[in-house]
């Protein structure tokens, strides 16, 4: 047995264990997905008896982070082939991804489950279920919006990109801390990606201005199918940095990883409202209280309060180390909607 990332120029000989795990995916997506996502992807297989019998993708994406941008790892396609399930393929494939992604600098990684009781054990969080509105309809016309007020709905075109990117830059950054960044690019590449499925992405104009961008999706029903989003922290001191404070803080305490070795630290967080969070390595004699780098997910992306945290297994907390994680402004504001 042989665990690699691929080079590039090999990621399409994973197509036919893609199809063969993954057959509800249609044709069309198919070749967009290999044409267009796997162009830039880092796809880990697992390669035995000749052949790929599992594989992890990674799809690069912009996010931006309470402000500032960041690389993240949208993991996909985790997949193995049935003959060689229940064999710790994917745990493997996982561990050695995410201890890639440490020496990469990423602060934290997010995939969209199949079964969040999959990816618990590898202490991934749910923090987010995803929220997706659709257009009733493929064609220009007029429409009504929610709030009774009418609109003009069509297909986005190139000329839209530009426009509707400083828009939904406008928008998501007043409304949201964790979110894609949304370019000319992006929207590109989406556009392909529901064309390929025989949907499309349609621009709504109120008296000539963009108010939204909802795609049209052939059978598509709305508030049907809310995916969950998980998140797990890949560098525990990049992560604390990215976060904010209320007001002036000062804590010292210990973070365990079981799978990312250097993550094993204590750490002493420091910081005003206006500074943001400084860190220093911490002595353990000084350390206030214990986390693990799971519960430590749910604290920061806001899935969990601090008393919740405290009373997860694995986690000791002094009264005022509680008292001073209440100062971190947890990111919960997240817009996380892609598929792949």
């Amino acid at each position: 047995m042989i665990i690699r990332k691929l080079d590039i120029s090999e990621n399409p000989m994973t197509r036919p264990l893609y199809e063969e795990v993954f057959h509800e995916d249609s044709r069309g997506f198919v070749d967009y997905y290999y044409t267009e996502k796997t162009k830039d992807s880092q796809i880990y297989v697992v390669e035995e008896a000749g052949g790929i019998q599992a594989m992890l993708h990674l799809n690069l994406y912009e996010l931006m982070v309470n402000g500032s941008k960041k690389d993240i790892n949208y993991i996909v396609a985790v997949a193995t082939r049935e003959n060689y399930r229940k064999r710790g393929y994917m745990g493997r494939l996982l561990k050695k991804a995410l201890r890639d992604m440490y020496r990469e600098g990423q602060c934290f990684t997010f995939l969209m489950p199949a079964a969040e009781a999959i990816y618990t054990p590898y202490d991934f969080r749910t923090v987010y279920e995803q929220k997706r509105s659709y257009c009733p309809t493929e064609k220009e016309t007029e429409l009504f919006l929610e709030d009774g007020e009418g609109c003009r709905v069509s297909p986005v075109r190139e000329s839209d990109l530009k426009e509707l990117a400083e828009w939904a830059g406008a928008v998501l950054s007043s409304g949201y801390q964790v979110y894609a960044y949304r370019s000319e690019a992006y929207y590109r590449r989406l556009m392909k990606e529901y064309a390929s499925d025989g949907a499309s992405l349609m621009l709504y104009r109120k008296n000539g201005t963009i108010v939204d961008c909802r795609p049209y999706v052939p059978d598509e029903e709305q508030g049907e199918n809310k995916p969950k989003i998980m998140v797990r922290i890949v560098d525990v001191r990049r992560m604390l940095m990215s976060v904010r404070l209320r007001t002036l803080a000062a804590v010292c305490f210990t973070v365990t990883d079981p799978i990312i070795e250097e993550n094993n630290r204590c750490v002493v967080v420091t910081g005003t409202e206006f500074s943001g969070v400084m860190l220093m390595d911490g002595r353990l004699e000084n350390s206030e209280g214990t986390i693990t780098v799971s519960a430590l997910a749910s604290l920061l992306f806001g899935g969990k309060s601090v008393e919740e945290t405290a009373a997860e297994e694995g986690v000791e907390m002094t009264d005022r180390m509680k008292q001073e994680l209440e100062k971190m402004i947890p990111l919960s504001r997240i817009y996380l909607n892609e598929t792949v």
